[in-house]
């Protein structure tokens, strides 16, 4: 606040190495350190950045889960745009004045440790939003799903459906051009 200290709160995105109590700069003149926030075109190149802009002044919207991190690959001063490696392996070429803060997100590693049992499931998705626990469509019956009912748990017909189908048939595979493995040596 300019003229009242301590009277705005605002919460960003903590990367991995930030502690309790740690100033955090941002803007152009910023040095290059953990959680400061400094546009793309003023870092090294290979430096590791996360709660990156895609367009500039958005206030972070690429590399924002727990352990991402984006790697900046180029700059061209000429056209004054930065290419930037985004956790997908996807490259993106972003305006140089686009901020970015410092680092890698914390959390990184949180799906490696199995959820065990039922009831931590229950409260992970319980405070995200009704997605846990999800029932097969062939499990149901035909009034509740288009996969239900018959004698068997089965399909009975294809899973493939037509991109022009109303919105309650639209269950399974829509519009595969092609459906199973991807042909010749799976690499892993």
């Amino acid at each position: 606040h300019t003229h009242k200290y301590k009277t705005v709160t605002e919460t960003v995105i903590a990367p991995e190495g930030l502690y309790t109590g740690q100033s955090i700069y941002c803007g152009a003149k910023a040095e290059l350190a953990i959680g400061n926030v400094l546009p793309v075109g003023l870092m090294p190149e290979g430096s590791s950045v996360c709660n990156l802009e895609s367009k500039v002044g958005d206030r972070g919207t690429l590399a924002r889960a727990g352990g991402c991190y984006a790697t900046i690959i180029a700059h061209n001063s000429e056209e004054n745009r930065t290419r930037i490696k985004l956790p997908s392996g996807h490259k993106v070429v972003v305006p140089s004045g686009a901020r970015a803060m410092v680092g890698v997100i914390a959390g990184g590693g949180r799906v490696d440790k199995p959820l065990l049992k039922a009831g931590n499931a229950y409260h992970k998705y319980k405070c995200k939003r009704n997605t846990w626990p999800k029932v097969r469509g062939v499990a149901m019956n035909p009034v509740d799903h288009p996969h239900g009912g018959g004698n068997h748990q089965h399909i009975g017909s294809s899973s493939c459906i037509s991109r022009k189908a109303v919105s309650g048939q639209k269950v399974g595979l829509i519009a595969a051009r092609r459906t199973g493995f991807s042909g010749g040596k799976r690499k892993f």
